[in-house]
């Protein structure tokens, strides 16, 4: 299906090494000019990467701005929506639940610089602090060799780079906002401490990899809930994929760490069924990780923020 990655915002490349998730809700006190409102903020943050890139080449700032359900009703109720864009509803399995929590609006900012990651949050907060609450804030960083907090290697399972957007980007299969995406953005909170206890080859066995060479353990070495198994989606006899940016999270001295989940998909079904197998196989790795978090949202493309600015988006 034809896209234009050109038109696509930050969604399908690297993880970076400094990460800023941000999660609002719209106060909601006029829809109208709460529009008016997220007309400027999205201005403004477009105008503030494309000064930011322009200064900082080589701190490869990116920035991917989107919204929940609730907010694109809310804000554009007389507009089309994105065909798969749906309130997130909690995703119970027979052990866990994946929660759904408040959210109206998503900020994911990273660079090779902290200082440049602060700066663009700065300038951004002045758009969208006299109209949201801050719902979760969560500061990411790169950790060894790319690897999760947990040691093993994160993002293997991601579409190698050349095709990658091809599973990131909205196709023509929805016109009116192609070139966008689906993302879904989830904290877990880690028992490092019962994570550490295992023996390195249980740890093995319940991601479904080696930990230190990354090569996939044969099935029957696996645990028929290991992770690299029950995540994944399946359906039809294809395995379907979606672009992962995970990063890890910690404040140390509390003794709090955990892993922020955020996956980039063409197809939010992918990735809910993903969720669905998940839990609904209780993958081992959920019995060391709490989620505590749960939100999706469409990233529009930039033709897509320039009609939000414009007031221009396609009626219903």
């Amino acid at each position: 299906m034809p896209f234009d990655p050109t038109d696509a915002q930050d969604v399908y490349k690297d993880a970076g090494k400094n990460v800023l998730f941000t999660t609002l809700t719209i106060n909601k006190s006029n829809p109208d000019e709460d529009r008016e409102k997220v007309a400027e903020l999205v201005s403004r943050e477009q105008a503030i990467l494309r000064s930011m890139n322009i200064r900082y080449p080589e701190e490869h700032l990116k920035v991917s701005f989107g919204f929940a359900n609730s907010a694109w009703d809310y804000l554009f109720a007389d507009y089309k929506k994105p065909q798969e864009l749906e309130d997130f509803q909690p995703v119970k399995g027979p052990k866990y639940t994946s929660p759904a929590t408040p959210a109206d609006l998503f900020i994911h900012i990273r660079a090779n610089s902290e200082a440049v990651v602060y700066e663009v949050a700065s300038q951004i907060r002045n758009y969208y602090r006299d109209f949201t609450t801050v719902q979760d804030e969560t500061k990411g960083f790169r950790y060894f060799e790319g690897r999760a907090i947990i040691g093993f290697v994160d993002g293997t399972e991601n579409p190698e780079v050349q095709k990658a957007s091809a599973y990131a980007i909205i196709g023509d299969e929805d016109p009116d906002f192609e070139n966008g995406s689906y993302a879904f953005a989830q904290k877990y909170i880690h028992n490092m401490d019962a994570w550490n206890a295992l023996k390195t080859e249980d740890q093995e066995k319940a991601i479904g990899r080696k930990k230190y060479s990354d090569l996939e353990l044969e099935d029957d070495e696996k645990l028929e809930n290991a992770h690299n198994v029950a995540s994944q989606d399946n359906d039809d006899g294809i395995e379907h994929k979606i672009v992962r940016m995970n990063v890890p999270f910690s404040n140390p001295s509390e003794g709090t760490t955990g892993t922020y989940f955020i996956g980039y998909a063409r197809h939010w079904s992918v990735t809910k069924r993903m969720l669905e197998n998940m839990f609904g196989q209780s993958d081992r790795l959920l019995d060391f990780s709490n989620p505590v978090t749960g939100n999706m949202f469409f990233i529009p493309s930039l033709t897509t923020l320039d009609q939000i600015v414009e007031d221009e988006l396609p009626t219903k």
